[in-house]
């Protein structure tokens, strides 16, 4: 082993830096994210089903056909029923999910806070590493063996420091990244069981609704031409004619 080797020791072995954990911060922050645009759309297209069934039972032809108010009175009940319901759905994945997501989310700052010490750290060492070394390739006076002396004392503290900060990510940082199935595994099952829960709710309430709006012996094939006959006798009016 070279005079260098022997003289530079521990010294001169600093490990490669930790990743930050920005791809898993990125990755949870969107998903957050994500979760939350969901739910609200979900929101509103229940919120607009209910607005829409109460514009038609407040329409005219609700008082003139019994009939057709019946009709809308079913579909304003079973838009009710799904707004209900798809609120349900909502708060739980807002407490099982998007909740657990914005704590997860909230470790990061130290996380990075962390590394960042321990990167600060290295460098502060790799500095002080660096004056050892140029010493070490000094010829070997009296006032340069004092330097060296003096340098390497300043680096020990700071090579503990580094080697504890090193050691403390080294040894936690894995557990943190293992730690996200144990995790996040019970939210995404609320997840399932709570949608499969609201689309389980949707059949029945839809199937019911299908059962009170069918008449026997009329399928949809006979209601699309019954319609394109009214529409044609709607377009024969002088008053909507083409000029």
């Amino acid at each position: 082993m070279g005079r260098k080797g022997v003289e530079a020791g521990w010294w001169c072995q600093v490990p490669k830096p930790v990743p930050l954990p920005c791809r898993l911060e990125e990755q949870t922050r969107r998903l957050q994210k994500d979760m939350k645009k969901s739910t609200d759309a979900d929101l509103a297209m229940s919120k607009s089903a209910v607005k829409i069934s109460l514009d038609l039972l407040s329409n005219p032809l609700c008082e003139q056909d019994q009939d057709f108010l019946n009709m809308v009175t079913a579909l304003d009940t079973a838009m009710k029923r799904m707004d209900a319901f798809n609120q349900e759905k909502v708060n739980q994945i807002q407490k099982t999910v998007i909740e657990p997501l914005k704590k997860f989310g909230s470790v990061f700052p130290s996380l990075n806070m962390a590394v960042k010490r321990r990167e600060q750290a290295l460098q502060d060492y790799r500095r002080l590493q660096a004056k050892v070394e140029k010493y070490e390739e000094k010829e070997k006076t009296g006032p340069v063996l004092a330097k060296l002396h003096q340098a390497r004392e300043e680096l020990r503290p700071v090579r503990e420091d580094f080697e504890a900060k090193n050691k403390q990510l080294l040894d936690e940082m894995p557990r943190f990244y293992n730690s996200r199935l144990d995790y996040f595994q019970p939210s995404f099952e609320s997840l399932i069981r709570a949608q499969v829960g609201y689309y389980s709710e949707m059949q029945k309430i839809f199937g019911d609704l299908t059962q009170q709006l069918d008449q026997p012996g009329h399928p949809d094939e006979l209601r699309e031409r019954e319609n394109e006959a009214r529409l044609s006798e709607l377009r024969a009016l002088s008053i909507v004619a083409d000029d």
